[in-house]
């Protein structure tokens, strides 16, 4: 099983960046999708996470900023951003929720 993930990079505070994350390799579809995300010095932390059938949670700090949707005939899930600031700069994952199988993740910096 393999996660590709893309969309990363450097935006400035207020901005917004759109993340995909392919989920290949997996004979099943799966139940549920997320992204987490990791800062330099800092726990890895759950920021969104979908259902097949589109049921979501995410986390407070990005409530009202982050959409996540999932294409779930293509076991795609996307996270987009927007009112991007300084404290999203980190590494984001994807990964099938309940599983070991995660990304090898993609940088989001965010210039205040």
């Amino acid at each position: 099983v393999q996660l590709q993930a893309s969309g990363g990079g450097l935006v400035q505070s207020g901005g917004s960046l759109t993340l995909s994350c392919a989920a290949s390799g997996i004979i099943v579809r799966v139940r549920r999708m997320g992204w987490y995300r990791q800062a330099p010095g800092k726990q890895r932390e759950l920021v969104a996470d979908i259902s097949r059938a589109g049921n979501t949670a995410y986390a407070d700090s990005v409530k009202g900023r982050f959409t996540i949707y999932i294409d779930a005939a293509k076991n795609t899930v996307y996270l987009q951003m927007t009112s991007l600031k300084p404290e999203d700069t980190a590494r984001y994952y994807c990964t099938i929720v309940g599983t070991n199988f995660w990304g090898q993740g993609t940088q989001v910096t965010v210039s205040s």
